[in-house]
Parts: C-alpha cells; structure tokens; sequence
C-alpha cells in the first residue's frame, strides 16, 4: 500500500456566531466551530497537538497551541470519526481560521493533518 493513503485525514469544520456571547458594542463577537476529523487512511492515528492561526479583519494574528483538543487526544481508527466543538472570540465581526493537527500513527510515524482555513462571520456582514 503506498504510504501517502495510510496517513489520510479529512477536516470539516462548521462555524456559528455566538449572537448571545457577543457584545459589538465591545468589539467582542463569540464564535463556536464544530469539527469533525475523519480518518481515511490504513492506520489507527491518535490526535496528539493543535496548532492554530486565529487571524481577525485587522489581520492580527493570534497562535495557539496545546496538546490535544477539548481536553481529549483522540485514537481514531480507520473509517472513523471524531467530533469535538470549541470556540473562540475575536475583536472584530470577521476572521479566519486555519491550522494543524499533529498525529500519531500506529507505526510510530508522525505526520500533520492539515485543517483548512475556514472563515468566521456575523450573519449578513459577507455575502
């Protein structure tokens, strides 16, 4: 088996305004993002790290990173998921965010799964 397909891992992500959070009056706009982590590759991976870029209209940029995600370093086995939801606020009522996921495959290799720039918007400021 080519060894690119035993390291496949699929990244959707779903974001909502957290209307009841914010306060714009306060430059202060409350974000929640569902992920849902798919593993298509060959091998079982465990989710080890998170590396974020958090990048607001200002285009500051803030980085995150930790072991883990929601207090959880997940094994997913071939053809499973895993789905976790966090948040984040952001001085300003768009942003983006983009990142990494550092796995652990069950051969001891270590790989990045990428998780693709997604944006965050109030309702009805993009079109």
């Amino acid at each position: 088996m080519a060894e690119s397909r035993k390291y496949q891992i699929a990244v959707s992500v779903f974001p909502e305004y957290l209307a009841d959070q914010s306060d714009p009056v306060s430059d202060r706009y409350v974000f929640a993002y569902t992920i849902r982590i798919e593993n298509t590759g060959s091998l079982a991976v465990q989710l080890i790290s998170r590396h974020w870029f958090i990048t607001d209209a200002h285009h500051h940029v803030q980085e995150v990173q930790g072991l883990g995600v929601v207090g959880e370093q997940p094994l997913i086995a071939p053809g499973d998921t895993f789905e976790y939801t966090s948040g984040c606020q952001l001085d300003t009522p768009v942003g983006t965010m983009r990142g990494t996921y550092q796995m652990a495959a069950d051969d001891g290799t270590l790989f990045e799964a990428e998780i693709p720039q997604f944006t965050l918007a109030i309702p009805r400021v993009l079109h």
